[in-house]
């Protein structure tokens, strides 16, 4: 980024040397710069009036998977601590000699 921003400071150098108008050649430079990003923006298919609403949609809809992904390893990984703590309890009734008098 920061090449491409000295390369045009440079060539907006040179015009000025040249003769042109500093003002004008930077309303050239923001006028390229707005079509180039409308260009892109058409590319990819962002360059309705709805593209925010589309945006924003995304957005939630990423968000609540990020969140049913973290909900669903925090259950998992609850159950998973819950078997190993009934296994250890039920280990240490057997060891204990508890397990007879329950059965």
């Amino acid at each position: 980024m920061m090449e491409s921003e000295d390369m045009l400071a440079s060539l907006l150098a040179q015009a000025a040397e040249e003769g042109a108008d500093i003002a004008t050649l930077r309303a050239v430079v923001e006028e390229a710069g707005d079509l180039g990003a409308a260009r892109a923006l058409a590319r990819i298919g962002l360059a309705d009036a709805r593209a925010g609403d589309d945006l924003r949609e995304l957005r939630e809809l990423l968000q609540g998977w990020r969140d049913a992904r973290s909900g669903i390893w925090g259950q998992t990984f609850d159950k998973f601590i819950r078997g190993v703590m009934a296994l250890l309890l039920a280990a240490l009734a057997v060891q204990l000699g508890l397990g007879e008098m329950v059965l």
